[in-house]
């Protein structure tokens, strides 16, 4: 199964909290932060609702 490398390049003041929430449950708190995650359903809809503070690539 293919992985995604998600990284955080927007800071995450001032956004909304289920925003910040979907960001954290990522993993990634601060502008710079990266994480591996799997190619879900579920991965993929975090990354839809926030995908314009995120860097995504596929390894």
């Amino acid at each position: 199964m293919a992985n995604l490398k998600i990284k955080l390049v927007k800071s995450l003041n001032g956004r909304l909290d289920s925003h910040i929430a979907t960001a954290n449950s990522l993993g990634l708190h601060k502008i710079g932060n990266e994480t591996t995650q799997p190619d879900n359903p579920q991965t993929r809809g975090k990354i839809a609702k926030i995908g314009y503070m995120l860097q995504v690539t596929e390894e």
